[in-house]
């Protein structure tokens, strides 16, 4: 049995209920033959995530006037495979040993197996968005998410280990990697419920503010130590030479104090990461992307004061507020 979906879904049964039966759907669409692969995606299906994507995607159907439940169904399966199938090739890229709790699929089988699992992901995500619509445009519109998505991705290769990293730099690859998805998420359910053309853009610039923030938070929790939080190893982006918000603005005006330790690259030990784990809180890298974070979160909330009044306004602004305040 699948687990009950993440328990900030309960303020919203609507959308809780809707992810409560996209679970098992998820499940169903993942049929690989070769089984020990086929478990552990499943695992990773099933491991507790947020569903934050499709739920997101669920929210802002509710501007719309066309609610074919197989096509959403179909939409939102769609953006959580396309997440599920980054992180696989994310996990192989940052050699993470652990995603969501769950040993990592290169772990057990290696990164070449893992690879091509992801790959297999994205045909059964672009096998879900041609049953949620058979639009040209929308079609078009996944394909270029896709591409920003992996540029992205491959944007962190010239900024491993580059100490003169900048905050626009920064943005540039947050908004690719993780805030495109959002984008995505947010403006599909606007588009594939045949919403305005105002709030189908809206819901997008929702999405990708969103999504910058909640990158940045991310990145926050790996330098306030909160293993259990992130359900990966601290410091583990550090240690690959991903210089993320807190240790760029901390940084500023302090580079040669973090030179000595990020200097060794990947060469670094538990105790330099300790030490610059403390460097970066001294110097305020971590209050200063708190405050970043801060400022993206309210601009979330300005933009979602201009979508229409109805009742899932205000479900978007509780979601976003909670999602975007938290602290574990």
């Amino acid at each position: 049995m699948p687990k009950m979906v993440h328990k900030l879904w309960r303020q919203f049964p609507r959308v809780q209920t809707q992810l409560q039966q996209l679970q098992p759907y998820l499940v169903d669409v993942v049929t690989l033959p070769n089984q020990p692969i086929h478990k552990r995606i499943l695992a990773l299906l099933q491991s507790g995530g947020k569903l934050l994507r499709p739920g997101l995607f669920y929210l802002f159907t509710e501007f719309g006037e066309q609610h074919d439940e197989d096509a959403l169904r179909a939409g939102a399966a769609s953006l959580e495979l396309l997440h599920v199938a980054t992180l696989i090739h994310d996990d192989v890229i940052d050699r993470s040993p652990l995603r969501r709790g769950v040993t990592t699929i290169h772990t057990l089988y290696g990164s070449r197996n893992a690879v091509y699992a992801g790959d297999y992901l994205f045909t059964v995500y672009f096998n879900e968005v041609m049953k949620a619509t058979h639009d040209m445009a929308e079609l078009q519109l996944n394909i270029n998410s896709m591409r920003d998505i992996l540029i992205g991705e491959l944007e962190q290769m010239t900024l491993n280990y580059k100490r003169d990293v900048t905050e626009d730099e920064y943005f540039q690859e947050i908004s690719g990697k993780t805030a495109e998805l959002f984008w995505l998420s947010c403006r599909q359910g606007a588009s594939l419920s045949h919403s305005s053309q105002a709030v189908v853009d809206l819901a997008g610039q929702i999405g990708m503010t969103i999504g910058q923030a909640y990158q940045i938070l991310d990145d926050i929790l790996d330098y306030d130590g909160q293993s259990k939080a992130t359900k990966k190893p601290v410091l583990e982006d550090l240690k690959s030479g991903v210089y993320s918000l807190p240790l760029i603005l901390a940084m500023k005006g302090a580079g040669q104090v973090f030179k000595p330790y990020l200097a060794k690259k990947d060469q670094m030990t538990s105790d330099d990461m300790v030490q610059v784990q403390r460097l970066v809180t001294q110097y305020d890298g971590v209050g200063q992307a708190k405050a970043k974070a801060a400022e993206l979160t309210q601009q979330a909330l300005a933009l979602i004061d201009q979508l229409p009044d109805q009742p899932v306004k205000q479900d978007l602004a509780t979601l976003t507020s909670w999602l975007l305040g938290r602290q574990q």
